[in-house]
């Protein structure tokens, strides 16, 4: 850890929410050491601009703090990937952003020394600044074995987020939550829309957005009362 508490962060996942994980724990001070390549290199550098790309085993040796932002399927194999190449450094922080998973997708780096979290911020990533305005509204599960978890809670708030602690034992629950929540949500605007669409109502997005806005807020309101 640098000087007054703040990180060397690497990045690795250069989609939608790994750039924006880095400029919001830049944002409150942290130095970002790298970023591994994506399929938007020139997105990325709008988000971060002037923060070197660097491949996995390079940034992974630089940095105090590893974000782990790629996809829910190739999470297990790069963090036991890293483990069998001897690239975690014992000490280092490890954090994942993966609903579905706590802290046992890391047990290969825990192996070697490294100290395990996992956080995830509620809400759906554009890739753009804006997600930091979006951030500091939302929620954030937070794991963690219980001697780190203030560690856990520390940058989740550093994010703009609050956070709630979820159990290591409920952390498939949740995702099975927040799954719901998302799919159903996109699969219904999308059905209702078509059915505008066949009744010939131009822009079918646009007129559904209040009455959607307004339903969902009344159904929160009301399930937040019960």
């Amino acid at each position: 850890m640098t000087r007054e508490g703040r990180l060397g962060v690497g990045v690795i996942g250069a989609g939608r929410v790994g750039p924006v994980i880095g400029a919001a724990l830049a944002g409150v001070g942290h130095a970002l050491v790298g970023i591994t390549r994506g399929s938007d290199d020139e997105r990325v550098e709008t988000v971060l601009p002037g923060v070197p790309f660097l491949d996995t085993p390079d940034l992974v040796r630089r940095s105090e703090l590893v974000v782990l932002a790629v996809p829910h399927e190739e999470l297990p194999g790069l963090v036991s990937g890293l483990a069998e190449t001897g690239d975690w450094q014992a000490g280092q922080l490890a954090l994942h952003l993966d609903p579905a998973f706590g802290t046992g997708v890391l047990a290969p780096a825990m192996a070697q020394g490294v100290i395990p979290l996992a956080i995830h911020p509620a809400m759906t990533f554009t890739g753009t600044s804006m997600d930091l305005r979006l951030l500091a509204q939302s929620y954030a599960a937070v794991t963690a074995p219980a001697a780190v978890l203030p560690i856990a809670q520390a940058l989740a708030v550093e994010l703009g987020c609050e956070p709630i602690v979820v159990a290591e034992s409920a952390r498939s629950a949740y995702a099975e939550a927040i799954a719901t929540a998302t799919t159903f949500s996109r699969s219904i605007v999308a059905q209702s829309a078509a059915l505008l669409a066949d009744a010939g109502v131009p822009d079918p997005g646009r007129y559904l957005s209040g009455l959607v806005h307004t339903t969902v807020d009344q159904a929160l309101t009301d399930h937040s009362a019960l």
